[in-house]
């Protein structure tokens, strides 16, 4: 971080406006629970818990001695399934008598969430040092779990770090760790409805969406989002500004997002329709929660827009495809 500053202290506060701190796997606050590599994890699995190394042991042990309860300082659940299990599949997760209910889960879970709460905020201490007085804001991303949501125990977001199950937030604690260190929360998940979603894995991304506004609404931290697979449709663009404009309950009626990532540029961005489409949808997010034009009448203004960068967008459409 120091390089980086160092290097482009030229750019700070002026080109680069924000600096997201990477804090694990695709830069996100979370343990590398369901990692794709290899088809070790495939999408819906819950996931494994991620602390059987001798760091994460040793911490484990001294934890349970704490809590006065040695035996449950060995090692973690055996009982959890594997990456690729659904919740049912697993006595830790099932939602009857389930382990994560008992007071060894609530032991495990708690210290689990609290060593990656740690790590961030240790690494967010260490960057708003490093950028102080440099102009620019500090960011972490937060993944969005939204896979088995519906169930009681959460299990995804459980083996992420994240202790967020239907009867206790997750996700206020990790707002409020940010609220101290003056960073944004970068939400991910932000196109998706849930009807898109496989039902049968109880996926619900709009929920998760509200929930997380809810809890940086609560922490007073401000929410950015990104989508999380690259969408081009105007069904999606619908869900991105009704997301971000945070018209949830109990949020203050002038709360919006402060920022949005869109995925992704590539060449497909740059297809005559979908080129069009973004750019209409770029002037609907300009102009805000209060804006209430219809997609027709922006798309008509955006035109004019389209057609005088055309012979850039050929260009560029190239160059990418190069």
């Amino acid at each position: 971080m120091r390089a980086f500053r160092d290097n482009f202290k030229h750019l700070l506060g002026d080109t680069i406006m924000e600096i997201q701190v990477g804090m694990g796997p695709a830069g996100e606050l979370r343990y590398p629970s369901y990692p794709e590599a290899n088809g070790t994890w495939k999408f819906p699995g819950i996931g494994a818990f991620q602390c059987y190394d001798k760091y994460m042991l040793s911490s484990l042990k001294a934890a349970a001695e704490a809590a006065g309860k040695p035996e449950w300082g060995s090692t973690g659940p055996t009982d959890a399934g594997h990456y690729n299990n659904w919740p049912e599949d697993t006595p830790f997760f099932k939602k009857e008598g389930g382990g994560w209910k008992t007071p060894y889960g609530e032991f495990f879970l708690t210290w689990y969430s609290q060593m990656l709460l740690e790590h961030g905020e240790r690494i967010l201490s260490s960057a708003t040092s490093i950028f102080d007085g440099a102009g620019v804001k500090i960011s972490v991303k937060v993944a969005g779990i939204h896979w088995h949501y519906g169930t009681r125990s959460h299990a995804p977001e459980l083996t992420a770090g994240y202790y967020n199950t239907r009867y206790r937030d997750g996700y206020l604690p990790i707002a409020q760790m940010l609220a101290r260190h003056g960073a944004v929360f970068n939400f991910t998940c932000i196109e998706m409805r849930d009807h898109e979603q496989p039902q049968d894995a109880l996926c619900a991304p709009e929920k998760l969406v509200k929930q997380v506004a809810l809890a940086t609404g609560a922490a007073q931290v401000p929410l950015a989002g990104e989508n999380a697979l690259p969408r081009y449709d105007e069904y999606a663009h619908e869900q991105i500004l009704r997301a971000s404009s945070l018209n949830v309950d109990g949020s203050p009626v002038d709360r919006e997002m402060c920022a949005f990532t869109y995925l992704r540029m590539n060449p497909s961005l740059f297809h005559p329709d979908n080129w069009r489409r973004f750019v209409a949808f770029v002037k609907k997010m300009n102009e805000g929660k209060g804006a209430r034009r219809c997609w027709e009448e922006v798309e008509r203004e955006a035109e004019q827009f389209v057609h005088v960068t055309q012979p850039f967008i050929q260009e560029a459409a190239v160059a990418l495809m190069h």
